[in-house]
């Protein structure tokens, strides 16, 4: 037996097929293992939120299209985002880690260029993640105005960047302490966040027809084949914007990978909760999509410029009236919560998973396990402190702000792009895990490298052909700050990531002085593990 499985066998006598394969990828386990297939999958399809976060990017989709654009738009990008999810799967089957797609990367690229491919993805990730759980946050605060305007009696409710940016970090901070629990109590939050996700869903797609007055019923021409272009853009191009709503609703759903260590079955029930959760949310999306559409009336215009600020609110109100439209938006408003709170658990995981290998600043104080909790608290906290740096872009510009959404998505899809391509770009000794496409491995992956490539593009143009500074898209200027920060860090003389990090490293180690594991930060020596992926780092 070799000194890693010695070392594993102190420290669990018996350990179970899922600390081995963690093992093997060189970790330890030092997390409980409290989630159950079931509510693995519940965490992604909940993280994806399909109602709330259709509300949130309704006003892309709209303006680009209309009806037309919400029915057909979803189900054409639909197969695209079940590509990039599959070839997702695969990856997160064979190597089923916290660090996921910087891993992965590091794992399959040429030794030449390895260390600045994991760092450049590993820094895309966590920029994917911090944007997306500040752009839930900042949805849920307009939706908590909106919900104001609808109780009042003209539908006006005016509010400042302040007064909207302390709801933003009212629920940042709630967050935080919501996620600092225990896993056992955070997985079985799962099966509330899904119950009340799916129900929603449901009420959507049945309720919302039923109580519609003919008034606001649209025929099926409208609603199937009407295209209203108010965004100014030629309509072709407006129809491919409109893509922005189907890929944030059904994004992030790296999720589930960035649990895998708090997962039990981890090598089947994380590629399974992503295409199972795609699948799901594609189908009930496209059934909300289809029900608002018939339900919307016909005066997109007005719907788009609603004094109560959210277009599913106006939506809700002209079907069901003041009263009941209030009581489902909190429940959107409710739901659309519990979607910022699985983004601050996943982020805080990937982050753990980056400081472990000390590629963050301060990762020695990061890289630790609350001895109360069994968690990463402090990660929880830093990845919070930097939603509320993120949130005052607010006092920019209402553009900058937005541009988190978008940011969101071309963030996430360097990250995903890279250890797909890295998989049949170079030489490496890839071993599949139970979840594997076979042939068609190849194909899905091109499919979805050419289509993340494409939407990656797309998303840096302006809302509109005619655009001034105040409402140009920052998507790209903000994006391409973060990337120039974490690029000349990496090359930054003496001190940059260049000269010391050496990507996933064996945190087999023992604690630095007998100290309590669960205080401990990175051990000040750490093996480097440059074997490839899924070489066995135990033998018995």
């Amino acid at each position: 037996m070799t000194t890693r499985a010695s070392t594993i066998s102190k420290l669990h006598p018996q350990p179970s097929a899922d600390e081995m394969t963690l093992a093997e990828l060189g970790y330890k386990q030092e997390f409980h293992r409290e989630f159950t297939p079931l509510e693995v999958a519940g965490l992604a399809f909940s993280y994806i939120g399909v109602v709330p976060s259709i509300v949130s990017v309704l006003f892309y989709a709209i303006p680009n299209g209309g009806p037309f654009a919400m029915v057909w738009g979803w189900a054409i990008a639909c197969p695209f985002i079940m590509c990039v999810g599959l070839a997702m799967a695969e990856l997160a089957s064979a190597a089923p880690t916290s660090g996921g797609l910087y891993y992965w990367t590091y794992s399959l690229a040429s030794p030449r260029c390895r260390n600045f491919l994991s760092w450049i993805v590993g820094y895309s990730n966590t920029i994917e993640i911090i944007t997306g759980v500040a752009s839930v946050n900042w949805a849920c605060a307009i939706q908590i105005t909106a919900a104001i305007s609808i109780a009042s009696s003209d539908q006006a409710y005016t509010i400042t960047n302040k007064q909207l940016y302390g709801i933003y970090a009212a629920l940042v901070l709630s967050h935080a302490v919501l996620v600092s629990f225990g896993t056992k109590v955070l997985a079985r939050l799962q099966r509330l966040y899904t119950l009340v996700n799916a129900s929603l869903c449901f009420i959507i797609i049945i309720a919302l027809p039923i109580a519609t007055a003919p008034d606001y019923r649209n025929n099926a021409s409208f609603a199937l084949g009407d295209f209203t272009n108010l965004a100014g853009w030629p309509s072709g191009f407006a129809f491919i914007l409109s893509f922005m709503a189907p890929l944030y609703t059904i994004g992030g759903f790296d999720a589930s990978v960035h649990m895998s260590e708090e997962a039990s079955n981890a090598a089947n029930a994380i590629p399974w909760a992503i295409v199972s959760s795609i699948a799901v949310a594609a189908v009930l999306g496209w059934g909300i999509n289809v029900s608002l559409a018939f339900c919307m009336g016909t005066d997109v215009g007005s719907i788009l410029s609603s004094p109560i600020g959210q277009p599913m609110a106006q939506i809700l109100y002209n079907s069901l009236g003041q009263r009941k439209a209030l009581a489902l938006w909190c429940l959107i408003i409710s739901a659309e919560y519990m979607v910022a709170s699985n983004a601050l658990l996943v982020g805080s995981r990937q982050t753990f998973a980056f400081a472990r290998d000390g590629a963050l600043p301060f990762s020695r104080y990061l890289y630790r396990i609350n001895r109360y909790t069994e968690t990463p608290v402090n990660t929880v906290w830093f990845d919070a402190i930097c939603v509320l740096a993120i949130g005052l872009l607010s006092f920019v510009s209402t553009e900058a702000i937005n541009a988190v959404f978008s940011i969101a998505v071309t963030a996430s899809y360097v990250a995903y792009i890279t250890p797909i391509t890295t998989r049949f770009a170079f030489k490496n000794n890839f071993k599949p895990g139970p979840f594997h496409l076979g042939k068609l491995s190849f194909p899905v992956a091109v499919i979805a490298v050419v289509w993340m490539v494409f939407m990656i593009i797309v998303f840096f143009f302006p809302a509109t052909p005619q655009t001034t500074t105040q409402q140009m898209n920052y998507t790209v200027v903000v994006l391409g700050g973060f990337m120039f920060l974490a690029i000349s860090w990496y090359y930054c003389p003496v001190y940059g990531g260049v000269h010391w990090f050496n990507g996933p490293i064996s945190n087999f180690t023992p604690a630095i002085r007998g100290e309590n594991r669960d205080e401990d930060s990175i051990s000040e020596k750490k093996e480097q593990r440059d074997a490839d992926l899924f070489v066995s780092a135990v033998d018995v």
